[in-house]
């Protein structure tokens, strides 16, 4: 296998931009749980949802009959680590003496770029995937009405008002774009990837766009409807040269050594991976019915 690289002398140190999506998904959903893995047993973290219990009535100095005791009945979400996410490359002598100028920008930075778009996608099927109790059509007239109804089905779920999300497929922004419904957000000071991917605000929910999920679909979310677990790996002992590495806010794994055998040195950026929903249990008056994913609605063309 043999690398191409564009030497200085052919293009004069000019560069185009990458045909690149942003990284968007990863940051918008909870991530709390990285640090908990040491020592988990089976790699997974038990994440446990407050039980939901509703109050009973009884009439003021009436002792004619007993209180009644309600069971409390708390949920547990299990977050694992199933996956080991790498990049693998190798640089020969050659390559590194004449053919690279930058080696973090030509070598590791393409690297990372692949783990972290790998990330986004395992968090877009995660949401592409799962069952939802309530989606929403987006109509061909009025179609804010759309972000409407998924706020309301979140506020009928009891779900927090705030860090609620939108995320939508292409055809879908494109619609509401068309309405002149959004509200275009003010990003002067700042290139954050957030920030350049985030075009308006409405219904109570911030609204981004991603290439990550179908260009039809949408997603209007509480940050704590997916689960994203991410750990870096440790540097072994026997490696020549390791260390973390961040990107687009996810921290990886970096390791480099020579392979004498094949006069090469060897990069390999990986990452620890595992995502999930939380469903919800039922409320006091709904004991022992299975668990509703209602803190996410999906949106549809």
């Amino acid at each position: 296998m043999a690398h191409t690289f564009i030497k200085p002398t052919v293009i004069a140190a000019a560069a185009l931009g990458l045909l690149q999506r942003e990284i968007v998904l990863p940051n918008l959903v909870w991530r709390d749980a990285a640090s908990d893995f040491a020592g988990a047993m089976n790699d997974t973290v038990d994440i446990h949802v407050p039980a939901r219990a509703k109050a009973r009535r009884m009439a003021l100095r009436d002792r004619s009959a007993q209180i009644v005791t309600d069971d409390l009945t708390e949920t547990k979400v299990s977050v694992s680590l199933r996956t080991h996410v790498y990049h693998a490359t190798s640089v020969t002598d050659e390559e590194l003496t004449l053919d690279i100028s930058d080696f973090g920008a030509q070598i590791l930075a393409p690297q990372i770029r692949a783990i972290a778009e790998d990330v986004e996608d395992q968090v877009a099927t995660e949401m592409v995937g799962a069952a939802y109790p309530t989606t929403i059509t987006v109509p061909a007239t009025d179609p804010e009405d759309a972000l409407t109804d998924a706020a309301t089905a979140l506020d009928k779920a009891n779900v927090d008002l705030t860090q609620r999300y939108a995320v939508l497929g292409a055809d879908v922004y494109n619609k509401l774009l068309k309405s002149k419904v959004l509200k275009q957000v003010d990003t002067s000071g700042s290139d954050g990837v957030l920030r350049r991917a985030q075009v308006g605000n409405l219904a109570g929910f911030e609204i981004y766009k991603t290439n990550a999920i179908p260009a039809n679909v949408g997603f209007c979310f509480h940050r704590t409807a997916y689960t994203l677990a991410l750990r870096a790996p440790a540097v072994p002992d026997g490696a020549t040269f390791g260390q973390s590495e961040s990107y687009a806010g996810l921290a990886v794994r970096w390791l480099r050594d020579y392979d004498a055998a094949f006069l090469r040195d060897r990069s390999v950026v990986s990452i620890f991976t595992g995502t999930g929903i939380v469903a919800d249990g039922p409320d006091g008056a709904d004991a022992g019915t299975a668990p509703d994913f209602v803190r996410a609605v999906k949106l549809t063309l």
